[in-house]
């Protein structure tokens, strides 16, 4: 069983690891280090998930962000010819805005966060195995709205393939 004093230095080690890679995302000028930088950003996010014992969440984020949208960010910048050429120039002048920006929205969630108890839940309330809640409701309560958004995605896929194509004709 790992202790609450063992789980809150895990938590500033994974909350540090979000805001540095998250900063170093928007403040590099090589695009492929952004994206490592990217994917170190949402790993660190499914670690807290897996603090909150939000297993489910968990591996979602691992699979669907650090997974799948991050490698296929990397194969597409690696696959871009326009990008490795000479003459492109990549430049954040904005950096220093942005951190300024990330201050004040840090300083606004943390007075949001210590102003309300609704994020203290007990214990207690949390079901005995959320994986298996999550899939329980997904097949019964919710299994209308679910369809529709596959069928939904499955639209837009074809869409972006449909367009895709008469651009490249």
């Amino acid at each position: 069983m790992v202790e609450a004093a063992d789980t809150g230095v895990v938590f500033w080690l994974l909350a540090a690891a979000v805001l540095i890679s998250g900063f170093l995302v928007v403040s590099l000028k090589n695009i492929f280090h952004c994206a490592i930088f990217l994917v170190i950003c949402l790993t660190a996010v499914a670690g807290i998930f897996l603090l909150l014992d939000a297993e489910f969440l968990a591996a979602a984020q691992v699979l669907i962000y650090v997974g799948a949208v991050s490698i296929l960010m990397i194969f597409a910048i690696m696959l871009t010819s326009r990008l490795a050429a000479h003459n492109v120039i990549q430049t954040n002048r904005h950096a220093i805005i942005a951190f300024f920006i990330s201050m004040v929205f840090g300083l606004g969630a943390i007075a949001l966060i210590a102003g309300t108890h609704i994020w203290r839940l007990a214990i207690e309330t949390l079901p005995a195995d959320n994986i298996a809640t999550i899939g329980k409701l997904l097949m019964t309560e919710f299994m209308l709205p679910f369809e529709v958004v596959s069928v939904l995605l499955l639209a837009a896929m074809i869409g972006a393939i449909v367009l895709a194509r008469k651009e490249g004709s």
